[in-house]
C-alpha cells in the first residue's frame, strides 16, 4: 500500500507500507540508486515478526519531490515528518548502503524517537580522519565520486547517461552489474527473484531523472551535518568483509566513533550479502 505525504515545507514524499499495519514501527531506508520498493523481507515474514515497515523514495527518487543541495542529515526531517503524519512516536531505522549514513543521521538528530538503528554496509563521512576513503573500493563508484569533487556538473553529466542506459532496459543492467560483482556478491544475485526485485527497484527509482543518484553522491560527499560521535541511540553496524562499494573499514571506522556501537563484520560476504541477513536485523531493531 502507497501513499504521498507532505512535509512542512509542501515537498511530496512517495511511501510504501509492509507487514503488519500493527506491528513495531521500522523504518528502511533505500540504496543508491533505490527505491521504497528496494529490498525487504517478504510481508508474511514481516507479519510473523510483528513489524509494521515503512520504505519512502528518498527526495528526487522515483515519486518523491527532489530536495536540491539536501545534507545526509536532512533525512531525520523526512522520517520525522512521515512518522508524524502516520502517529508514530517511537520507531527503528535500518539503512542498507546508501541509506546507511541516512539512518545514522536519524540516531543522531531523532534521538527521543529513534530508539534503535541498523546501518548495514554504509560509507563513513568523506572527510574521516584516518581512514582511506578510496581504499579497496570499485572503479565506478571511485568516479563518481571523482565527479562529486569536481563539482556537480561532471557528476550530472556521469549519472544522466547511466540513468538513461538503466531506465531503457533495468533488466539487462542488472544482469551487467552482476557480471561485475565479487563472486560472494554474484552468489546472492544469482536469484532471479532477486534481480527481479533489483530491476524494479532501479526502474522506480530512476523513472523521472537522476535527480536523487546525484544528490546523493553529493550529500555523501560533503558535510553530513551531524557527527557520529554525538550519537547515543544503540546502534548496529553491519559489513560483509569483501564488499567492494562501500569498503569495510568505513564500518569499522564508525565503529570506532560511535559510543556503544555494536560491530558486526562477516568474513566470505560482500555488499549484497546485507539483504540475507535483514531478516534478523529487524529483530535486533525490535528487540
Amino acid at each position: 500500500m502507497g501513499q504521498l505525504i507532505r512535509t512542512r515545507d509542501g515537498r511530496k514524499l512517495a511511501v510504501e507500507h509492509h507487514g503488519d499495519p500493527c506491528g513495531r514501527p521500522v523504518f528502511l531506508l533505500h540504496g543508491t540508486p533505490g527505491s521504497r520498493l528496494g529490498p525487504a523481507p517478504r510481508g508474511g515474514v514481516l507479519y510473523r515478526q510483528g513489524i509494521r515497515l515503512i520504505t519512502f523514495d528518498r527526495p528526487g527518487y522515483g515519486a518523491s519531490d527532489r530536495l536540491p543541495g539536501r545534507p545526509v542529515a536532512a533525512a531525520a526531517a523526512d522520517v520525522a515528518a512521515i512518522a508524524d503524519d502516520l502517529g508514530i512516536e517511537e520507531f527503528a531505522v535500518v539503512g542498507r548502503s546508501g541509506g546507511a549514513p541516512h539512518a545514522l543521521a536519524c540516531a543522531a538528530l531523532l534521538p527521543e524517537r529513534a530508539v534503535r538503528i541498523a546501518a548495514l554496509v554504509g560509507l563513513a563521512p568523506r572527510d574521516a580522519a584516518g581512514l582511506d576513503w578510496f581504499a579497496g573500493m570499485t572503479e565506478s563508484n571511485v568516479r563518481e565520486y571523482i565527479n562529486a569533487a569536481a563539482g556537480h556538473r561532471q557528476l550530472t553529466s556521469a549519472l544522466e547517461f547511466r540513468t538513461v542506459t538503466i531506465r531503457a532496459d533495468p533488466t539487462a543492467s542488472v544482469a551487467q552489474m552482476r557480471r561485475a560483482l565479487p563472486a560472494a556478491d554474484r552468489e546472492v544475485v544469482a536469484d532471479a527473484g532477486i534481480r527481479a526485485m533489483l530491476a524494479r527497484n532501479f526502474a522506480e527509482g530512476l523513472r523521472r531523472s537522476a535527480d536523487g543518484w546525484i544528490d546523493d553522491v553529493m550529500a555523501f560527499s560533503t558535510d553530513w551535518e551531524f557527527r557520529p560521535e554525538d550519537i547515543r541511540t544503540p546502534v548496529l553496524l553491519w559489513h560483509g568483509e569483501q564488499d567492494v562499494f562501500a569498503p569495510v573499514q568505513h564500518t569499522r571506522w564508525l565503529a570506532e566513533r560511535i559510543p556503544g556501537a555494536r560491530l558486526e563484520v562477516e568474513p566470505g560476504m560482500a555488499h549484497f550479502a546485507a539483504l540475507r541477513v535483514l531478516t534478523r536485523v529487524l529483530n535486533w531493531v525490535t528487540s
